[in-house]
């Protein structure tokens, strides 16, 4: 996808005007965040799988070396090929010649956040190899020329008479005359149109939602099926994943689905949990011919032994962006980057760079909602404050605000002076402010008054208040 993080005021502020998007967006606090909180407190046990899940990723990824070593040896005993691959371009190069292998022309694949980060549909369809996307939402967005919104819902800044407008523009093979007024005729059509293309294609790719060392097996959570066609219909299954997926052990992933559906969708699980380990033996009725994993690395190796390892025990599952009164606000396209919301505001400077993306982890009320919902209890906003340390450190903060921070310092260093400051200052926005309270226009707030009115400042400072609440309870 185009990188546009650099472009997210710009972007945003179109998000805010876009009145479909604006209705789209209602949508999804509607229809996730009720739903995961009753699907947790429907289990006494969630907090406790909670705080065992965060372990277990803790401990994964302190030894990620053994179980990358052990996976590959149970992967290569399974009968499957495992391929490392350092870079986006190292993943893509991968990919590209396993198909060539094959003579592939079309690849079915998964919904897949990595295939996105390394572009792989586009480099793809560069080197004369159609790629089929899948999942509805994917096979949606792909009609669209789009890139997903979302994690787990790519599709849901749409709306259903878009989707019935882009049906009726791409399938001019069928009836014109189809009634596509409800969203099972919708479906219906995808799944006809789509089942065709898992037999003309070669190679299906996927993604995983986990790695595990102890069966050399890969993991794909769905809840369409589609994921299960694309891996077992083709010559050859290609699974592209970061390297921190891997778990240790089928019970250690057993745990983590216990809290990953409830987390996402409120579902207690999603309706396909797929493991597939190597390809098709002698005895199997179905599957690939080759089954190949490519491990990715692109940055996390990097995230290591620092502030922001904590962010490789992410299971995209959503909860944080589905929770995210900034994401209500602007979606998903507006960050610019193939992950959105708080863990995209922490995940994305990691992986391009925060000079590339400095305006994310700014853009955080730190409600702290994120952390609060998040199945992992990744501390997302502490995390996204060390990227605005990096970045003041850096000086890619505005030169006003770095400035501005340089004399509240100065002022802050001296207590006497601070006080009598900011009662002077107190006093002079309350003038400004008038009968109304309200300050349209200020300047060196000018990020702020632009958009909105500022509250104008009532009564004493803190501590002054402080001061008079403590004196009262003295004459008392």
């Amino acid at each position: 996808m185009q990188f546009t993080s650099p472009q997210f005021k710009e972007n945003s502020a179109g998000a805010l005007v876009d009145p479909q998007l604006q209705k789209a967006l209602k949508n999804v606090e509607k229809g996730f965040v009720e739903k995961r909180a009753m699907a947790a407190a429907a289990m006494p046990e969630f907090d406790a799988l909670r705080d065992r899940g965060r372990d277990i990723k803790n401990h994964t990824l302190e030894h990620l070396d053994l179980y990358l070593d052990v996976y590959e040896k149970k992967v290569t005993a399974s009968g499957g090929i495992v391929h490392w691959a350092e870079s986006a371009e190292d993943a893509r190069q991968i990919i590209l010649k396993i198909c060539q292998s094959v003579n592939a022309k079309t690849v079915t694949k998964g919904k897949s956040m990595i295939t996105e980060e390394i572009n792989l549909n586009e480099f793809l369809e560069s080197q004369g190899i159609e790629p089929v996307e899948t999942d509805l939402g994917e096979y949606i967005i792909q009609l669209r020329g789009e890139h997903p919104s979302h994690i787990i819902a790519p599709a849901v800044h749409l709306n259903k008479e878009q989707v019935e407008a882009d049906f009726r523009r791409v399938h001019t093979h069928l009836d014109a005359n189809r009634d596509l007024s409800e969203p099972v005729s919708l479906l219906a059509e995808a799944r006809a149109v789509l089942r065709k293309r898992y037999f003309q294609a070669d190679v299906g790719i996927t993604g995983a939602n986990f790695l595990i060392a102890e069966t050399g097996s890969s993991v794909i959570v769905t809840n369409e099926g589609n994921g299960d066609m694309t891996q077992t219909l083709g010559k050859v299954h290609v699974v592209v994943a970061s390297i921190e997926k891997m778990v240790p052990t089928l019970e250690d992933c057993s745990q983590i689905l216990r809290i990953l559906a409830r987390s996402a969708t409120g579902q207690d699980m999603s309706v396909y949990t797929t493991f597939s380990t190597g390809p098709k033996r002698a005895e199997d009725p179905d599957g690939p011919d080759q089954y190949h994993v490519v491990l990715l690395d692109n940055g996390r190796t990097s995230m290591l032994g620092t502030e922001f390892q904590d962010m490789l025990r992410c299971i995209r599952c959503g909860a944080c962006i589905n929770h995210c009164p900034v994401y209500h606000a602007i979606g998903g396209h507006a960050y610019g980057s193939v992950y959105p919301g708080p863990m995209g505001a922490v995940l994305t400077p990691s992986l391009f760079g925060i000079d590339q993306s400095a305006h994310l982890p700014n853009a955080s009320t730190f409600c702290g909602r994120c952390e609060s919902v998040c199945p992992m209890r990744i501390p997302l906003p502490k995390m996204m404050r060390n990227w605005r340390e990096r970045e003041f450190e850096r000086h890619l903060t505005p030169a006003t605000a770095r400035y501005g921070l340089g004399v509240w310092a100065f002022f802050a260093k001296r207590p006497k002076l601070y006080r009598a400051a900011s009662s002077l200052g107190m006093r002079a926005l309350s003038i400004l402010g008038g009968a109304r309270h309200r300050i349209r226009s200020l300047p060196l707030a000018t990020g702020w008054t632009k958009y909105r009115d500022l509250p104008a400042p009532e009564g004493g400072t803190f501590v002054q208040q402080w001061a008079a609440r403590q004196a009262a309870k003295q004459e008392d």
